[in-house]
């Protein structure tokens, strides 16, 4: 279940908040590894430490570091701060943290009292890489507190994730959330029901937008995949009175066919998942690309339980350029897979259109 090595930190190659990124001697070879700062404490060069070599044994590429689980030469840590919320429970990495709904929390009362998101638009994703664009589209269009909400469907601490650091850098962000298992946000909730509570309540968000962090996890089959909880989260946000937009995973670059024009995931959350309408932003394609679409969803009966609209997501060119941000997803640029990012961009307009009250172009 786990490879653990001995290594010797011989460089560090980069320090964000909450991370440090280092090269270790491991079984004779250089290699990366990252450790957090908050878990572990200070690295140094010729520290020995203990190494999580799991994910590169495997030859993954998400998370495929070397990631330190202790240093040798390290200390004790005494726990600072309030709060009783463990993250991370039962394991040898368990974490503390304050919620923002428990009872030290500044915020206990908000939380108490909060009840609704009263028609806040929630833009819902599950690749990680749509939170750039949707941020940037979001944010060059209109003026808008913008919050994220980082679920515990991959990666758990939010420093892992370089682009939210740069997007809160740039002030694309204005706040985020981590919620059940993930840690490291602004907030801390329990689940994403008090998330997104938080989220508008106590950071005053506009318009929300969740993901799972870095690293989705697939295994090929119909059910076996984390972003399968994009459905769950849509329902939540109809429970709690905000406005569900599904943003959909589109695209007509990965070469495996299940992901082709609507991604087998997008389908399977808005046939069998999500039991609530949901707003689901298409982007305007050329018309042999935008037939094959539209076939699949009438094929699912999807314009039946959801409603679809055509929006212009070419601004996320724009958008990303403005902003100087450095896009990709499962590998691959703005170039070489642009229906993916024109779908982030068709749903950030849509969201600014909703709050602004203007009218959508349902498909018919």
């Amino acid at each position: 279940m786990i490879r653990i090595k001995r290594g010797t930190v011989t460089e560090v190659t980069g320090k964000r908040r909450g991370i440090t990124e280092l090269v270790v001697m491991v079984e004779g070879r250089k290699e990366p590894a990252v450790s957090y700062d908050d878990l572990i404490g200070e690295v140094t060069i010729g520290d020995e430490v203990l190494l999580n070599t799991t994910a590169v044994s495997l030859g993954l590429g998400s998370g495929g570091v070397h990631f330190v689980m202790a240093s040798l030469a390290g200390g004790e840590k005494e726990l600072t701060g309030k709060g009783h919320i463990m993250k991370l429970r039962y394991t040898p990495l368990q974490v503390k943290v304050l919620a923002v709904e428990e009872e030290d929390s500044p915020y206990r009362d908000i939380m108490a009292r909060a009840d609704s998101l009263e028609g806040c638009p929630v833009l819902v994703g599950t690749l990680h890489s749509a939170l750039a664009p949707v941020c940037a589209v979001l944010k060059a269009t209109a003026d808008l507190k913008v919050a994220y909400i980082m679920t515990d469907g991959a990666s758990l601490p939010l420093v892992f994730s370089r682009s939210v650091a740069e997007l809160k850098g740039k002030g694309l962000l204005d706040g985020t959330v981590t919620c059940g298992h993930a840690f490291g946000g602004d907030l801390e909730a329990v689940n994403y029901y008090s998330g997104l509570l938080a989220a508008r309540w106590v950071l005053g968000a506009d318009v929300i937008v969740v993901s799972m962090g870095p690293g989705i996890v697939g295994t090929g089959t119909k059910w076996g995949y984390t972003g399968i909880e994009q459905g769950e989260i849509l329902n939540a946000v109809a429970t709690l009175g905000g406005i569900p937009v599904a943003i959909p995973r589109i695209g007509f670059a990965d070469p495996r066919a299940r992901h082709r024009g609507v991604s087998h995931h997008t389908l399977t959350v808005l046939s069998r998942v999500c039991k609530v309408e949901c707003l689901v932003p298409l982007p305007v394609l050329d018309q042999a690309k935008m037939g094959e679409i539209l076939s699949v969803i009438d094929r699912e009966k999807l314009r039946e339980r959801h409603r679809f609209a055509l929006e212009d997501g070419s601004v996320v060119k724009e958008a990303v350029s403005r902003f100087g941000l450095k896009v990709s997803t499962m590998g691959r640029d703005m170039e070489s897979d642009p229906e993916f990012f024109l779908a982030c961009g068709a749903c950030a307009r849509a969201a600014v259109k909703l709050l602004r009250g203007e009218p959508l172009n349902y498909v018919r």
